[in-house]
C-alpha cells in the first residue's frame, strides 16, 4: 500500500483519478490472473491478477492486457 500511495504523489495524480478507480473498484471487476491495466481520463491502473500493482500517468505506457 505505502507503494501505491507513494506512485500517487510522485505522478501527481488527482482525487477526482483516485475517485474513479474507487468507483470501478466498488464494482467488483473480473480481472485476469495475470498481468492486467486499466485505462482512465489522466491515471492508468496496472496489476497482475487481483493486486494492484502501480499507477501510471496518461503518457506512461502501461503493460499487460487492457480492460
Amino acid at each position: 500500500m505505502a507503494h501505491l500511495l507513494q506512485r500517487l504523489q510522485d505522478r501527481e495524480i488527482d482525487r477526482t483519478q483516485l475517485e474513479l478507480l474507487v468507483e470501478w473498484l466498488d464494482q467488483a471487476p473480473e480481472v485476469p490472473h495475470g498481468d492486467w491495466y486499466k485505462r482512465f481520463p489522466h491515471l492508468t491502473v496496472c496489476g497482475s491478477g487481483e493486486l494492484v500493482k502501480t499507477f501510471l500517468t496518461s503518457s506512461q505506457i502501461p503493460y499487460g492486457s487492457e480492460l
